[in-house]
Parts: structure tokens; sequence; C-alpha cells
């Protein structure tokens, strides 16, 4: 049975000699609609962005609005639900050590341990909106009216806005960036405004660019910090060659017009980076990210790295956890285990971001990168990935900075694909089409099911909520719980929490939890039962 990928090269080849004969009127009036809708550039820009923002909510409200069940959701909502409070973070609870969970800090005060960004949008979304979900949709429909922007500096209009719609599907709305709280989008926002103001900058050096690039600089370092470095050195190093070489502005212009801006946009990121790492942390300089590993991490975020002491750990859910992410970074120092993992990754990476439609265009490639600025693009990703390669983990989102640079070169390869015919017949231009249309064909293919527990959780938080009550749910884990499981997650107020989810402990520390919360009803969740039960919390029954 053919693989998806070879099916879909076979699907193509098909229709590369197919559609030319059969179908060239409909192919001429699709590209001149696009070649009409491209010249508009900012109504090109609208569309596509209302059409991500419009897609992304349509494919969660006619199947299930997404529910958080990766751990780092669960930190993003609480950074979320902080900012939307009017707080860069939150005291610590009395009763912390019950409350502890993956990927936040309790102390010196209770705050998610992620770079601010990804929060801010999902705050966004909860005060607009209603709901954090909302935040999501609107960071995609940016994202692809960003993408579009960029896009529309480095290609004909016609091509950026056929970028921009590819980016509805790929990475799309169909995927985690748009249907679940993890991100993807903010980071990717920020690197289409750094790329898009660059090429803009180059050509006609204006303030607005300038700050445009600085707000994308902003975006990465509040996102992705470590890629997004990465994929700013090459821009940062065309910037500074084309404004000391001969053919740059004059040095009035360039301090008034592009340095004197950025450096404005960057001091203001860096003190208010300083002002958000004093808050929760206490001092400017160090990261919430550096108190979360101090307390509780065993491994490195990068392979050269040792591993570090183990913590004393006050719940074995939490334990295991980290234990596992010790047993995973140790396979991966040796060759044939960092071989393995890498290769999983990148798999992963590939499926996200080019699938095998794409991937069929990027056989022009070499062609597509004898363009200068293709070749900065090519450079950028390929730094990124070289630092992808001695990462711990690698998921999706972190390439993220990189997804316009990419999606300008597979666009550069489809344009040269396009001109590519065979015995005189125009077979480059149907393949384009064929690759359009699997991608479209296969985007639904990137949602994922939720997960079972996480669905569980939801129903009883729900159930809880709509009550008339306040209450308190106990959380009790057997042995050999799997703690990418994990139930124990609070809002960020958790006093003035509707509901309130505690880890189970000693019969003192119990005690001590029902007496703080006497006013609330006392719940046990068993959730390792088949199914999860939640029944009235009696002390007498507990450890």
């Amino acid at each position: 049975m053919l693989s998806a990928a070879a099916l879909a090269v076979v699907i193509m080849l098909a229709l590369a000699f197919y559609m030319p004969l059969r179908s060239a009127r409909w192919l001429h009036g699709a590209e001149r609609l696009l070649a009409r809708l491209g010249r508009r550039r900012v109504l090109a820009m609208v569309l596509v962005g209302a059409l991500a923002f419009a897609g992304s909510a349509m494919v969660a409200l006619l199947g299930r609005v997404p529910v958080p069940a990766i751990h780092d959701e669960f930190s993003y909502l609480l950074a979320a639900d902080t900012f939307a409070s009017g707080r860069l973070a939150n005291p610590p609870h009395p009763l912390w050590v019950q409350f502890e969970s993956m990927h936040i800090i309790h102390q010196p005060t209770y705050a998610s341990k992620y770079p601010p960004g990804q929060g801010l949008a999902l705050a966004a979304g909860q005060a607009l909106g209603g709901h954090p979900i909302v935040g999501v949709w609107l960071s995609m429909g940016l994202l692809a009216a960003a993408l579009t922007w960029m896009l529309q500096a480095w290609l004909p209009p016609a091509w950026a806005l056929l970028g921009g719609l590819l980016a509805v599907v790929r990475p799309g709305i169909f995927s985690y960036w748009a249907q679940s709280y993890w991100g993807g989008a903010v980071a990717a926002l920020g690197g289409a405004l750094l790329f898009g103001a660059l090429r803009r900058l180059v050509r006609r050096p204006r303030v607005r660019e300038a700050l445009l690039l600085g707000l994308g600089l902003a975006i990465l370092a509040n996102s992705r910090p470590f890629e997004g470095f990465l994929a700013s050195l090459p821009a940062g190093a065309v910037l500074l060659r084309w404004l000391v070489s001969k053919t740059g502005p004059a040095r009035g212009i360039a301090i008034r017009q592009v340095v004197g801006p950025l450096i404005g946009v960057l001091a203001l990121t860096a003190g208010s980076m300083a002002i958000y790492n004093l808050r929760v942390t206490g001092h400017p300089l160090r990261l919430p990210y550096q108190v979360h590993q101090a307390a509780y991490a065993i491994t490195p975020g990068f392979l050269w790295q040792r591993l570090k002491p183990v913590p004393r750990y006050s719940h074995r859910a939490i334990r295991d956890h980290h234990a596992r992410a010790e047993l995973s970074f140790l396979h991966q120092r040796s060759l044939t285990g960092w071989a393995r993992k890498r290769v999983e990754e990148f798999r992963g990476l590939w499926r996200f971001y080019l699938g095998p439609a794409l991937t069929v265009a990027l056989v022009m490639l070499p062609w597509a990168l004898k363009d200068r600025w293709m070749r900065l693009a090519g450079l950028t990703c390929g730094l990124v990935v070289l630092g992808l390669l001695v990462e711990t983990w690698t998921w999706p989102h972190y390439a993220a900075p990189i997804t316009g640079p990419l999606l300008a070169l597979a666009l550069q390869a489809m344009r040269r694909l396009r001109l590519w015919r065979w015995r005189g017949k125009p077979a480059g231009r149907s393949m384009v089409w064929a690759i359009l249309l699997l991608c479209v064909a296969l985007a639904p293919q990137a949602r994922s099911e939720p997960q079972y527990w996480s669905l569980e959780r939801a129903g009883f938080l729900a159930w809880l909520e709509e009550a008339g009550e306040r209450h308190l749910v106990v959380v009790r884990y057997w042995p050999g719980h799997d703690p990418d499981a994990e139930w124990v997650y609070n809002a960020a107020d958790i006093d003035g929490a509707k509901v309130v989810w505690a880890r189970e402990m000693d019969a003192a520390r119990n005690r001590e939890l029902l007496d703080y919360f006497k006013d609330r009803r006392a719940w046990l969740l068993e959730a390792d039962a088949a199914p999860p039960s939640l029944t009235p919390y009696l002390i007498e029954s507990a450890p």
C-alpha cells in the first residue's frame, strides 16, 4: 500500500499531465484573480488574516473548543489569567506545596515559568472575547496577515497572497497552533515582522519599518528566545552590512530612521523584560525559567550540559515527570540515541511545515537559491535547524521563528517549478496547482484528538463551576500514574476560584488543607480509576 507521501507524488504527477489538456481555462481565471487581489496589498492582508481567524474559530466551534492537556498549556493559561487580572505575578499561596505542578513556579511568586508572549496573546483573548482560545485565533489571524505582508516584500504580489493563503492550511487552522494553547503563532509572527521589515528597510529606510523590525525582535525574545536569537543573527548581519556599505543610507538618515528607532524599541523591550523578571523572580536579570529549573529540573535544555542534582520533590508525579525527562536525555548521550531522537523529531517538523506536497516543490530549491535573499532565508533556516540539533527536546513550534523564511523558500521553488515544461506542455504549472490542492485536502489531518483524561477533567470542572457552591478537589494518584496526565492546575487567584485543585498528601497536610478551605465542599478525585471518579472527601479515608 502506498504511503501518504508516495500517493501525493503520484497524484501530482498524474495531474501534471492531465490538467494542461483539460483545465487551462480555470487555471487562467484563478491566476488572474490572485494577481488582481494581490496587487491590493492591504486588502490581501486583511482577507488572509480574516480567513485565518474565522477558519480557526470555525474548526473549533464546529467540533469542540480545545481542552488543555499538555503541561505547557496549563502554564500558559496561568500566565493569561494572571495578565488578564492586571498582575504580572501572583503572591505565593500559604499551602503552595499542595498546588505544585509542572512548568509553574510557586516561590518567590506563583507564576508560569515561560516567557510572557504566549500568555499575553491568551490574555488578550480572555479580555476581549471572554475565553483564552480567542487569543489563539487572533494570533493565527495576525500571523497569516503578517506572513502575507512579509512575502509582499520578498515575492510578486500574487505569490505573496498565495503564500498567505497557504499559511492558512499549513501550518494552518487545523494544527495545534490554532487548536490548542501551546503556542507557535506568536513566535512565527515575530519572525514574519523581522524579515518583512528587513527587506523593506534595505529598499527604503523608514522609521515605520525600523519599529516593526524592533517589534519582531521583541516578540521573538518573549516567545522563543533561543531560536529567535539564532534566526535574527543573519538578519542582523545583513542590516549591519547594509548600514556601513557604500550603497547604504547616509549617516544622518541611518541614525534617525533606522538605528535610533530600533534602539528605542529594543531598550523599551529590555526594560519591560527586566521589570517582568523583577516582579516574578525578584531580580531583573533572573528569568522565571531559571527559577523553575533550579527548583525542579534534573535535565538541562541543551545536550552539551550536565545533569543537575536531583531536587527534593514533595510529590511523586512531579518526580516521575522529571525522571522521564532524565532518561530521554541520557538516551541521547550516545550517537545512536541522539540520531534516533533527531530523526523522530525532524520527521515531525517535516510533516508539520512541508509534508509530501510541498516537498515535491523543493526539487527546484537549488534554482530558488540563486536569489541572494533566498540564500539569506536558507541560511537562517539552516542556522535554526543546527540549534535544534543540540536542544534536548524539539517540537514544531520551536522552529516557529523561521516560518516566514521557510515559506518564502517553498514559494520561490514553486515559482521555478511553474516554469517547467515537459514535451512542450506546461506540466510545472499544473504541478504547482496540484501541490496547492493537496495541501488543502491534507490539512485536516493536522488536527489531533483530545486526550481522554483531559476531557474528563474539563467535564468535572464545568459541572462543578455550574453548581451553586465553591469546591475543593483533592486529587489522588495511584502507583504507576502517568505524569503526563496532570489534573492539578489552578487559576491565578487560587482562593478566589470557584474550583480549587490540590494534591493529596499526608493526613496532617490534608487536614490543614480542609481547614483552610472549610467554606468549600471537598471532593476526592480518583484520577486513575476507570473512569475517574469524584466522591465527597472524607478525612478518615485519607492515607
